[in-house]
């Protein structure tokens, strides 16, 4: 007889009688192996299913909770501490004062509090700002004739601007025509030698491309000067007699003007005319709006005496004219 397995028999009673028993072998419960119990039928029809060893005890809520609190203590006390957060969040809100809202008065009583109590950069102090890192001061040198055993000697000075991110600048060609070697100064002091890359004589304009130039050099944002009326306010910006970077402000005294040199070259057509201060050394540099767009480059200045120096007009050339002397359409 198999073990554990159920069987039927016959017995007699006190009287003699025959009668049906059913049992269970002797060896139900016996182990097979070590550690192994197999339960009798009769224990699983009792039993049923068996519990898991992490269900909660069928108990009241309180137990249960309490179970649940000792399988999962940090994370029931992490969603405590911030329920309470929110809580405390919830109820400063709601006793906070609404805020007050803001009326135009309080708005032009604060911009009039600043303008009393700050002093704020002028209009032409931000435009020269926003032009001064390109900007460079040119030197020309070359050999005098009459002292050939001295070798390169400065001959002149003028202004330049930055145009394009590879160190491309512009400047005025009678500032370099002639020269042996040019040289550029940058913001930062660094210097180098320049090419010339280009001209355009009708326009007294040039293109120099520098050797080597700083890094992040910013090329200056080109604006159009046929937005400008008389009136508009300019500033000038560049090297007065080698000085500087040097600041001039002015305003537009004029469009399409034209203007010959005493040494009887051809006459320079179309040009801007300004009042904003220019000397010699200023020829080349940028002539800028408030916003500090490039609308012109300086080229001359007019003086009906012999003296070369400023007496309140000057000219330069258009920055549309400036874009075709560097084989690109007008701006």
């Amino acid at each position: 007889m198999r073990r554990g397995a159920f069987y039927s028999g016959r017995s007699r009673d006190r009287s003699g009688r025959a009668v049906e028993t059913a049992g269970q072998t002797p060896n139900a419960s016996r182990p097979d192996s070590v550690g192994q119990m197999r339960p009798s039928p009769a224990g699983a029809a009792q039993g049923g299913a068996s519990r898991g060893p992490s269900s909660p005890p069928a108990k009241g809520l309180r137990a249960r909770l309490a179970y649940r609190f000792n399988q999962y203590p940090r994370a029931i006390a992490f969603l405590g501490g911030l329920l309470i957060a929110l809580s405390v969040v919830l109820v400063r809100d709601a006793l906070a004062p609404p805020a007050p809202a803001l009326t135009q008065e309080d708005i032009d009583a604060a911009v009039l509090h600043t303008l009393e109590t700050r002093d704020l950069p002028s209009r032409a102090a931000r435009a020269a700002e926003a032009i001064r890192q390109s900007v460079v001061r040119i030197r020309s040198y070359s050999v005098d004739p009459s002292e050939p055993e001295a070798g390169l000697k400065e001959r002149g000075t003028g202004t330049g601007v930055v145009i394009m991110e590879d160190g491309t600048l512009l400047t005025n060609l009678h500032v370099v025509a002639g020269a042996e070697e040019l040289r550029v100064t940058f913001f930062d002091g660094s210097e180098t030698t320049a090419a010339l890359a280009g001209a355009k004589p009708d326009n007294d304009l040039a293109v120099l491309k520098p050797k080597q130039i700083p890094d992040d050099l910013p090329p200056a944002t080109l604006g159009a000067s046929n937005r400008l009326a008389p009136g508009d306010e300019v500033v000038a910006v560049g090297f007065p007699f080698g000085i500087g970077p040097s600041v001039s402000a002015g305003v537009v005294s004029g469009l399409n003007r034209e203007f010959k040199s005493e040494d009887g070259e051809r006459p320079l057509k179309g040009l801007i005319q300004f009042d904003a201060a220019a000397n010699p050394g200023n020829s080349g540099g940028p002539l800028i709006t408030m916003s500090g767009e490039v609308v012109g480059i300086v080229t001359a200045i007019l003086n009906p005496t012999s003296a070369r120096t400023f007496v309140g007009i000057g000219f330069a050339v258009t920055i549309e004219s400036a874009g075709t002397a560097i084989g690109i359409p007008p701006f």
